[in-house]
């Protein structure tokens, strides 16, 4: 496809621009392939406008006379509005931007066109593989192997063609368990607790159907994570009606009698469209200019949102006390594993590991856990909160995540490497980017489609030295203890950093931050100021008290 086919105008001269944080300005609009570009006539080459159109949500358009507006709503929250001289001006780029923001097909996406001279396409991709992580795994025990049954993506689409399994289980075994399993996700390997040799596994929901099936080989698996003597946890991101109405099409849980050493807790957590409706709500209120107190507290209640932030954080958390503090294995499952499942293996190693409070640490866990472990980046993220679509499969579990992660950060402001610029930046990537970290369903189609040889990787430049001191989290002081999230309504809080983002008073918190990375960089730079430890309490983080700038 010739992507001028879907430009009718390509250029409108004295278009007037209005955004956040800039007076109005005008200049020449230009419309590419996946840009709109916009360069003012004030005599200063810094003023201009440079959109990535998959970052458009919607668009809304309005004539009146000769000229015409157009009102953009980007999937990063930020609302633009553009003047135009010209009705049939106006309506030609409206409608080439509603084209150009929804191309389906993935190669024609910017990411298969972006070349920064700084960056190759022979650079590493990626920051972690199921062979590094299997091989940090074998210096602490034996127990566990590396399987290759997945090479061709044959037993399970949605899984990378390497696994780690328990070492005792054998590939045909394996592949009969998967039959078991929606979407053929049998168990594998998420995290191993060195401290306890206690594991984190995922999976989808088991087919046991409205006959009560069982799989020998499933029930194996899962007893070879364990000792006999041993008692396991499956946390089941469902509730317990949910889950038996899904066995009456095909779907089910672990019964007891055939899972004896297995103890299954329901932790229902809401996906899909209950979270994509709680979002637009949010974004609603948030936009909301009445400046009624009631009115605004009244919105923010009715969308949820802070509700599934606390339901995580609860459910991860008790992920997280199985482990460390019950000293048992845990298996953690949904219906297809893509969405609460991953929520919940990401959170708990936050929570339990030090390493992955790293920004290197945590760019590794979210490829392990989200890229590599299938979660449908392109279905759940196709739009954001303004899009009047409303797509069977999109969900903002990305954007619940960092937003859980946030929090964690705002209670424990030295345990985290990395700060609050970086989850908005992955917020932002997610739903439109020059990489291709997020493109596709999975890593099947990631490698059908090129993308690791014809993109570059998004996480290994947030991780490079040139990137990673506007990330880092200048207060840091590493832990081996586990941070504990409060879920006490007090301890949440609504991350305006994103949903607040392009209002004036976000500027000035930003200017905050800035100046308090600033004194703090200056402090450390002269060897001064109190030490920053963290208050230590049975073994274990608390959350600290927080002052918001």
């Amino acid at each position: 496809m010739e992507f001028s086919e879907h430009i009718k105008t390509a250029n409108v001269e004295n278009v007037v621009l209005t955004r956040p944080f800039h007076p109005p300005m005008k200049g020449t609009l230009c419309l590419t392939g996946h840009h709109l570009l916009l360069s003012g006539r004030d005599g200063e080459s810094s003023a201009q406008l440079l959109l990535l159109l998959r970052n458009v949500d919607a668009i809304e358009k309005r004539t009146t006379g000769s000229s015409g507006t157009i009102t953009i709503k980007c999937k990063d929250l930020c609302v633009l509005q553009l003047d135009i001289p010209g009705m049939e001006e106006c309506l030609n780029i409206a409608s080439s931007i509603e084209v150009l923001s929804s191309l389906e097909d993935v190669t024609e996406m910017y990411p298969f066109f972006y070349r920064p001279s700084n960056l190759s396409l022979l650079d590493q991709w990626g920051l972690s593989s199921p062979e590094q992580d299997f091989e940090h795994i074998q210096t602490l025990t034996d127990r566990w192997r590396l399987t290759q049954v997945n090479r061709d993506y044959s037993v399970c689409p949605s899984y990378p063609p390497a696994l780690i399994v328990p070492g005792s289980i054998d590939d045909e075994t394996l592949a009969k368990a998967a039959k078991f399993r929606q979407g053929g996700r049998f168990p594998v390997l998420a995290y191993y607790h060195s401290k306890s040799g206690k594991v984190i596994m995922r999976s989808s929901q088991p087919l046991t159907g409205a006959n009560r099936k069982r799989c020998k080989e499933d029930e194996l698996l899962l007893q070879a994570v364990i000792d006999g003597s041993e008692l396991g946890y499956i946390i089941d991101t469902r509730s317990q009606q949910l889950a038996h109405q899904l066995r009456m099409t095909g779907g089910g849980f672990e019964s007891k009698s055939s899972y004896r050493s297995w103890k299954r807790l329901h932790n229902n957590l809401e996906r899909g469209k209950v979270l994509q409706e709680s979002l637009i709500k949010l974004t609603e209120a948030c936009s909301d200019q009445s400046h009624n107190m009631d009115r605004w507290l009244s919105k923010l209640e009715n969308s949820k949102w802070l509700s599934h932030v606390n339901n995580t954080l609860s459910a991860a958390g008790l992920v997280a006390e199985c482990v460390e503090r019950q000293g048992c294995s845990v298996l953690v499952h949904g219906s297809e594993g893509t969405d609460a499942t991953l929520l919940l293996t990401t959170l708990a190693q936050l929570i339990l590991e030090p390493r992955c409070r790293t920004l290197r640490g945590f760019l590794a866990l979210l490829e392990r856990e989200w890229v590599q472990a299938g979660h449908p980046f392109q279905q759940r993220c196709a739009h954001s909160a303004h899009s009047h679509a409303r797509l069977k499969h999109e969900a903002p579990s990305f954007l619940l995540l960092l937003d859980c992660v946030w929090q964690l950060g705002r209670q424990f402001p030295l345990a985290l490497e990395f700060g609050e610029a970086l989850l908005l930046q992955l917020a932002q990537d997610a739903y439109a980017s020059n990489y291709g970290t997020f493109l596709c369903n999975s890593d099947r189609e990631r490698c059908a489609l090129g993308v690791k040889e014809k993109t570059h990787c998004l996480l290994q430049f947030l991780s490079s030295p040139s990137e990673k001191e506007r990330f880092t989290n200048p207060m840091f002081q590493p832990t081996e203890l586990a941070i504990w999230p409060s879920v006490q309504p007090q301890s949440l809080q609504l991350w305006r950093g994103l949903f607040f983002r392009w209002t004036q008073d976000a500027q000035y918190l930003e200017e905050a931050r800035e100046e308090i990375r600033n004194l703090v960089m200056q402090s450390r730079g002269r060897g001064c100021g109190r030490s920053m430890a963290p208050l230590e309490t049975d073994g274990s983080m608390t959350p600290s008290r927080v002052v918001d700038c």
